[in-house]
């Protein structure tokens, strides 16, 4: 699998030109940051060789354009080898921009909601480690306005969710430690990428669900009960 974040491409290297080539240009795309499209991509400021060549850098940074929206995208690509004639270069680029995650905050506490804000604004700059903290900080901040049976009830919507998703064993234990706030672990991209699905959907059950039903429910009564008054008036009239 890969991990969040990153897009695998084949054969890619960079000639003695400067050019940027690989055996998918013809087809590889991504998700654009700015304007959300699925869009094939082109390179169009890439690093000179022979200044690679002088500084050997672990990876390489190339803008490439979104061929829907034309804007500047850019990528990350670790170097496998240093060459006379074409620098090689990994098989995983790094999106250095992410598309930042969706999530409905207006049924949430303002304290739960501000702090998974800037949980979700770790992850989008690939800050994992800050990332799990601010969502055990989320959590705890959740957990401190529940009552022990809320706090049992989300431990059964976790274990749902692994097999929902049919999470692995060592992922799971690093999310839930997160979650519980029993400690907080080293994670890594897999992780973080289960954690933050994780987090959703439990910040979606706890609160966005039950607020959109008694959202309803109160809009559906406040109708009902003017259709009553309406019949009502008419029949004394």
């Amino acid at each position: 699998m890969t991990p969040f974040g990153y897009t695998c491409v084949m054969g890619a290297f960079i000639d003695t030109s400067g050019q940027l080539l690989n055996d998918r240009s013809e087809t590889l795309a991504l998700t654009c940051p700015h304007c959300q499209v699925l869009a094939h991509i082109t390179p169009i400021a890439v690093p000179g060789f022979n200044e690679l060549n002088t500084h050997r850098p672990k990876a390489v940074g190339v803008v490439y354009r979104c061929d829907a929206c034309f804007a500047a995208i850019f990528l990350r690509f670790p170097v496998k080898i240093y060459g006379p004639q074409r620098i090689e270069l990994g098989a995983q680029i790094q999106e250095v921009e992410r598309l930042e995650e969706r999530f409905s905050y207006s049924h949430l506490p303002d304290d739960v909601a501000l702090l998974f804000r800037e949980a979700l604004a770790c992850f989008a700059h690939n800050q994992f480690n800050a990332f799990a903290s601010m969502c055990q900080r989320t959590m705890q901040a959740a957990y401190a306005r529940m009552s022990e049976a809320n706090r049992l009830w989300v431990q059964d919507q976790l274990a749902e969710a692994r097999k929902l998703a049919d999470i692995d064993d060592t992922t799971f234990n690093d999310v839930k430690r997160v979650i519980n706030g029993t400690d907080l672990p080293t994670i890594d991209q897999t992780v973080a990428g289960a954690l933050i699905e994780i987090m959703k959907d439990l910040l979606y059950q706890v609160y966005v669900r039950r607020g959109r039903l008694q959202q309803a429910m109160s809009v559906r009564r406040f109708f009902s009960e003017e259709s009553l008054r309406g019949l009502r008036v008419s029949g004394s009239s």
